[in-house]
């Protein structure tokens, strides 16, 4: 089973001013290298007076694909303490630009790290962050003195419920994690004393956000 993946659901935009300089970060998921390159140079030509533009994606559940830039920033100040910051909040599918307008003084190598840095962070309190996982998509259809015991048995287990359907009989809709299906199906079977119908899906992704189950 895979791991659960953070990921950027929704961006966002965050800004900072350090000595009079500003630095706005601009967060969007991507889902490939070509949608990061199109991000940046959009962010490009709608910030086209500003002195950098500097870059930086992630790509793929396990960080395959990975990209900084400077900008024309001192090398290592920039791109990569940007990359830094999504890396190790474990972020994954997720391209930030951030703007620098030069405020006229200086920062030093290590003032811009901090500066872009906490840009970055900045964007990202904006932003949706969700949690990808895996689970089978199980349906049990039980009459409804076994529903109540099945629902009980599902709410302890904690399993995310897809969609109730209440007609002649009860109709589950659950996500369950794959290595724990045959104990449930077993636990289902018992509460119903084997007379539930219990049938299960190709294993799916799946987001919880906002209170609302997202199947990809």
């Amino acid at each position: 089973m895979t791991p659960p993946i953070r990921y950027l659901h929704t961006g966002g935009q965050g800004e900072i001013e350090v000595k009079r300089s500003r630095f706005i970060a601009t967060l969007a998921p991507v889902k490939n290298e070509e949608e990061a390159a199109a991000f940046i140079e959009q962010q490009k030509k709608r910030y086209w007076d500003a002195r950098h533009n500097c870059s930086a994606f992630v790509i793929g559940s396990g960080a395959e694909l990975t990209r900084c830039s400077d900008d024309g920033e001192p090398p290592h100040t920039a791109g990569r303490p940007m990359l830094d910051i999504l890396l190790g909040e474990g972020i994954r599918d997720v391209c930030v630009v951030v703007t620098r307008y030069f405020g006229g003084i200086l920062l030093g190598t290590g003032g811009l790290t901090r500066a872009y840095r906490d840009a970055v962070r900045a964007g990202l309190e904006n932003c949706v962050i969700a949690l990808r996982q895996q689970a089978v998509p199980v349906t049990i259809r039980a009459d409804y003195t076994a529903s109540g015991k099945i629902a009980y048995r599902v709410a302890e287990a904690g399993y995310p419920v897809v969609d109730t359907v209440y007609a002649d009989d009860v109709t589950h809709s659950l996500l369950i994690p794959e290595d724990e299906c045959e104990s449930f199906r077993s636990a289902v079977a018992d509460a119903s004393q084997g007379k539930a119908d219990w049938s299960a899906g190709d294993p799916v992704f799946y987001s919880e956000i906002n209170g609302k189950i997202v199947i990809d």
